[in-house]
């Protein structure tokens, strides 16, 4: 049996079922191109002589600073004298946007907000050169927390890649310093944490080779070895270990913590003497 025009109509009813699945393909192909990861960045890093992981990065088109990361740190942390060099000023609560801060790598965050303070941690790793290079603050939570890192210490380079979201500023009072943090911790959900973590140990000196050994070039006001080291003092031995090196120096008092005593013989005046110094609270 045929109808007139049967073979226009078959060909429609093919048709039809097609035109629909594209339709249905359509959303489904822009929901895939919403799921697309984000890019990823390749940022240059390298380790201190005190195994921080420090990067590099331009603001407001000057630079490179060096920045550490540090997880531990609630914010963004900008030294005072790298904003006052940039022209900018915190508001009434401490804080301040930049227009542009790029890592090296070309990854590009977003006017971030940074705490414009000079932590404790920042103030003696710069005092005491144990970073081996001026440090100009510290890249925290409030911006770490937006991405997913991914380092390989046999490389040069680590992967950064952003997340959904955002991660809101925390409330800081004062100056930026652990105590900060202590705050932030205690506003976590969570078992109560018995053990207890002790920080690196602080010398609190700035040491330079000279005439084929360590001499102290300066010492930090109120730091652990005031008042028993000086300036132009020798530091021939740690814990009876002869030193000619400053590598040799931080290594051998890199595993003391804070209140730990670390004896040395240093030569003043050229009178050999033996001294003990209390480490401080590091990094």
């Amino acid at each position: 049996m045929s109808f007139p025009g049967g073979h226009r109509m078959y060909r429609s009813l093919v048709r039809a079922p097609l035109l629909l699945l594209m339709f249905c393909l359509v959303p489904a192909a822009a929901c895939a191109a919403d799921a697309a990861p984000a890019a990823e960045h390749q940022v240059p890093y390298r380790l201190t002589d005190t195994k921080h992981i420090l990067v590099r990065a331009k603001i407001n088109g000057k630079g490179p600073y060096n920045f550490i990361l540090d997880t531990g740190s609630p914010a963004l942390f900008v030294a005072t004298a790298l904003a006052r060099k940039l022209g900018v000023e915190a508001d009434r609560r401490g804080w301040a946007t930049f227009d542009r801060f790029e890592l090296e790598g070309g990854l590009l965050l977003d006017k971030p907000k940074a705490r414009l303070d000079d932590p404790y941690q920042l103030e003696g790793m710069n005092k005491s050169g144990l970073a081996g290079v001026e440090l100009h603050g510290i890249i925290g939570y409030n911006v770490l927390a937006n991405y997913r890192l991914t380092i390989d210490f046999s490389k040069d380079k680590m992967t950064w890649q952003r997340l959904d979201g955002e991660v809101p500023l925390p409330e800081i009072s004062g100056k930026g310093t652990v105590d900060a943090l202590g705050g932030l911790v205690k506003g976590m959900d969570g078992p109560k944490q018995t053990r207890v973590t002790r920080l690196r140990g602080f010398l609190g000196v700035e040491l330079a080779e000279k005439d084929g050994g360590v001499a102290v070039t300066a010492v930090l006001d109120g730091g652990p070895a005031a008042g028993v080291l000086k300036a132009g003092d020798r530091i021939a031995a740690i814990h009876a270990k002869p030193i000619k090196t400053v590598a040799e120096a931080h290594r051998l008092v890199a595993p003391w913590v804070d209140g730990d005593e670390v004896e040395m013989t240093v030569i003043r005046d050229g009178d050999r003497r033996s001294v003990r110094v209390r480490l401080g609270k590091g990094l």
